[in-house]
């Protein structure tokens, strides 16, 4: 039974537990030891539905199920199918719990997953196309800039350089995946902090911008450089769903017990940015980190893509809601897992 990924429960007449696997422990985020010897009242609020559903399957004798109902366990708010089997020969039942919001998301997880690998084949085929231009362009610019005999001349070619040199950097990351990430550990706040600076210098006068930090986050693991040109990446996409009026905001969490990328993980560090625009179209809901695809007429379609890419070599994934009004997009970043490069 220890082996097994669905989250058991045994509980005895009582309803209080009397063992729980590895799985209901993450679910419940407890450990076995502050469990057990509690009753199910105690664990799942409300629990009225439950225990009725235990209470009938204690008195019929039969495997009983309840779907999609929502409970609070710890400080989260889950929905959760629950089936509950007597146990043959003693007074008691196994409740078998399904969060049926994590098995969404590990099916969301897989999809977006998809799309990365054909996204990664379709941008290696854009940069091939951008990056000679770019060479010429840089080369022209150093040639006049030979011939500029003054200085203030020279320092309009000197934007076209370092912004050609930047553009194919960036093309250069495409093209190669951007290698291995280079982890290192750092404050999250380093990242959400140099992104509010260079976004504060962009918005204009009616976009407020809003700081809501979690301060006791820990550090985590990952290339700081890729990571701050995804978040950037989200933060300029909020500016351009507000349209210049509304307010967007840099927030961090620390979820517990949380999974990602098919595995649990016991920490995940959440880097969100939310705007108060008008929403992710529904045409647009299950697409929008493709190439090429944006609801902007003056949009590239590639900041999502890109922020998604470099997230994922890192070991973590974007995922996002959007409703007229709220859009958050949150950047999850497993603590205790080093950046790993997929080649997919």
């Amino acid at each position: 039974m220890r082996s097994q990924t669905t989250a058991l429960v045994a509980v005895d007449d009582g309803l209080t537990v009397t063992y729980l696997n590895a799985a209901a422990q993450n679910l419940l985020g407890l450990s076995e030891r502050q469990a057990i010897g509690r009753t199910i009242e105690a664990l799942v609020h409300p629990a009225a539905e439950l225990v009725k559903l235990c209470r009938r399957a204690l008195s019929t004798g039969l495997t009983i199920g309840l779907r999609e109902f929502s409970a609070r366990i710890g400080e989260r708010e889950l929905n959760l199918h629950c089936q509950a089997a007597p146990i043959e020969g003693e007074r008691g039942l196994l409740l078998e719990l399904l969060d049926t919001d994590r098995d969404r998301m590990i099916r969301r997880e897989a999809e977006i997953a998809a799309q990365r690998k054909l996204s990664r084949r379709v941008l290696r085929q854009l940069a091939h196309e951008v990056k000679n231009p770019l060479v010429g362009m840089r080369g022209a610019a150093q040639l006049l800039e030979r011939q500029f005999p003054g200085i203030d001349l020279k320092d309009y070619t000197r934007v076209i350089i370092d912004e050609a040199d930047r553009l194919a950097a960036l093309v250069d990351t495409v093209l190669t995946s951007g290698g291995a990430p280079a982890p290192v550990d750092f404050n999250v706040h380093e990242i959400t902090e140099r992104v509010a600076n260079l976004v504060g210098a962009e918005i204009s006068p009616g976009i407020e911008l809003v700081r809501d930090y979690d301060p006791s986050l820990p550090l985590v693991k990952a290339d700081r450089s890729q990571m701050i040109q995804a978040f950037l990446n989200l933060a300029r996409n909020a500016m351009q769903a507000v349209d210049g009026d509304g307010r967007i905001v840099l927030r961090t969490r620390a979820l517990h017990n949380h999974p990602l990328g098919g595995e649990q993980h016991r920490l995940v560090l959440s880097v969100e940015v939310e705007d108060d625009g008008p929403g992710v179209s529904d045409e647009l809901d299950e697409t929008i980190f493709y190439p090429l695809v944006t609801g902007k007429s003056s949009g590239t379609g590639l900041g999502l893509t890109i922020a998604q890419d470099l997230v994922s070599r890192n070991g973590g994934a974007i995922e996002f809601d959007s409703r007229p009004g709220k859009t958050v997009f949150r950047m999850r970043l497993p603590v205790d897992r080093a950046g790993a490069s997929d080649s997919g």
